[in-house]
This record gives structure tokens, sequence and C-alpha cells, in this order.
């Protein structure tokens, strides 16, 4: 039995106690984290400026960068700040903020994945029927839809796993993760909240397995196409979409549903950095590199930037 205390903040995982790692740290997460901020603001400022990329496909694409900015922002820039001030605390009010936002972005973010694969689903295998399904309207509901749910889901969650109370305060993570808060519970209710970790893996995989059959009625429909061209497009575009899925929802899966008795802190850190940074950096990569039209849009912005600047 553990004896439950208040608690005024928590202490964070630091990677190292050595400066000179403590400040690599540093430097390797600045990298990461001005990558994905750099990458998801031109995929942003792309759409918002082009009217070329005024659809469905590029609105979702535009609130999914929103979404990764969002996700990234709540945990790296701490991170880096306690490694270069050499310091572990968070306070009470912070962490709480940290979970709610995280998990608001991230179940945003699952929600905004799934409307993805839908929309290529009807663009490739009812295209006649596109326009009126996906229409302006209709794409704004789901956006906001998206938006709603990661709110309650986040308001679920933070104020199951805050309700309890703690023996200690330092978390073996180097943001507030909820697995690693519930192992600090000295209250029978933290029952209550891997209840709804339980609930939300399970709606993950159902949202996977959407969109797995809805790539595998694409898969159809593309291998009935006779045309190369039109085969290679759509799996351009697909492809990519599923390899980041996938690795977001198996990496958030095994961070949050693994048995606390045999989770190693190593494969903690490994799969927070994967499902917290990887996904953020990899979606702008993934849109602008294989994508012709955003990578006509961003040469535009760049030439634009340009202009103005020698003018």
């Amino acid at each position: 039995m553990f004896n439950c205390t208040s608690t005024a903040e928590f202490l964070l995982l630091t990677f190292s106690e050595i400066r000179e790692l403590q400040i690599l740290h540093f430097f390797v997460f600045l990298v990461l984290y001005l990558v994905a901020i750099s990458g998801n603001l031109l995929i942003i400022f792309a759409v918002t400026l082009d009217y070329h990329l005024h659809s469905p496909m590029y609105f979702f694409l535009m609130n999914l960068a929103m979404l990764d900015l969002g996700s990234i922002s709540v945990t790296v820039p701490k991170s880096m700040a306690n490694s270069v001030l050499n310091n572990k605390s968070i306070s009470y009010s912070g962490c709480v903020a940290q979970v709610f936002f995280y998990v608001f972005f991230a179940g945003s973010d699952l929600a905004l994945l799934t409307i993805m694969a839908y929309d290529r689903y009807v663009a490739i295998c009812n295209p006649l029927h596109y326009e009126r399904i996906m229409h302006k309207r209709a794409c704004i509901q789901m956006a906001i839809s998206a938006w709603v749910s990661g709110i309650l889901y986040a308001t679920l969650h933070t104020s199951g796993t805050f309700s309890l109370s703690f023996y200690s305060n330092y978390i073996n993570q180097f943001f507030c993760e909820i697995p690693q808060l519930l192992k600090l519970s000295c209250s029978d209710l933290y029952l209550i909240e891997v209840g709804f970790l339980i609930l939300g893996c399970c709606i993950g995989l159902i949202c996977f397995i959407f969109i797995i059959e809805s790539y595998r009625e694409i898969l159809m429909t593309v291998l009935r196409i006779p045309s190369k061209q039109v085969s290679k497009k759509a799996f351009s575009t697909c492809l990519p979409h599923l390899i980041v899925v996938s690795i977001f929802i198996f990496s958030l899966i095994l961070a949050y549903e693994r048995p606390p008795t045999k989770t190693s802190s190593n494969f903690d850190i490994a799969f927070a950095v994967i499902y917290t940074i990887i996904p953020p950096i990899l979606n702008p990569f993934i849109y602008s590199v294989r994508n012709k039209e955003i990578k006509i849009a961003l040469w535009k912005l760049l030439d634009l930037e340009d202009s103005s600047q020698l003018s």
C-alpha cells in the first residue's frame, strides 16, 4: 500500500544526467521540432493560398497539418526547455494541460485520418458521386466532428486521470503520459481510467480496420483500371497515408496498452518518441514529396516569397 500525497508539481524523466548529453538532446529535439513545424506550416500556407488545392483532400490535409503542429508543440518544447535549463519539473496544472491537449490533438488526428481514408475511397471507388457526397458543407461538418470528438475524448481522459491521488510525483517519461501517471496512482479509481484507455484503443482499432477496408476497396478498384498512370497516382496517394496511420495507431496502442509489469522504460521512451514526433514530421514530407499538386503549390509559394523580398 502507498501513502497518497498532494502533488503541486511533477518531475519528468530526463534523457541523461550528463550536461553535454542534455544539450545534445536539446539540439536533436530542436532540429526535429523545426522540421515538423516548417513542413506543416508550408502545407497550411500552400493549401490556403493556392486555389487549385481548394478541394476536400487538401482541406483535410490542412486540418491534419494543424493538428500535427499542435500535438508536437504540446510535448517537445517542454522537454527541450527542461534539458537546456537542467530542470525536471512541470507544474500540476501544466501536466493537466499537457495531457488534455495531447489527447485532444491525437484523438482528432485519428478521427481525421479515418475521414481522409473515406474521402479517398469515395474519390476512387465512387468518382461519379464524389462531388455530391464530399461537398463543401459535408467536409466542414466532418472536420468539425473530428475536432469536437477530440475535445470530448480529451475531457474524458483528463478528468479520469486527475481525479486520482498519487503516491509519487516522478513520471518515468519526458512528458505527462497517461499510462505513466496511472502507475503512480494509489486509488482503485485508476481502473476506471484503464477502462477508458481500453475503450480508446478499441476505437482506434475500429478506425484502423475501417481504413484498411477502405484501402482494400481502393486497391480492388485500382487493379481494374487499365491505365498504369492512374493506378500509380492512386497508390502514391494512398500508400503513404496507410503507412503513417499504421505507425501512429500501433505505436499508441503499444505504449498505452502494454502490461505495466512488463514495460521497460527504454521501450516507453521509444514508443513515445515514435507516436509524438514521427507522424508530424512524416506527414508533410510524404504529402509534399510524393504529391505533384502540393509540390507545384510549394514552389509557387517559395517563388512568391523570393519575389517579395527582391522588391
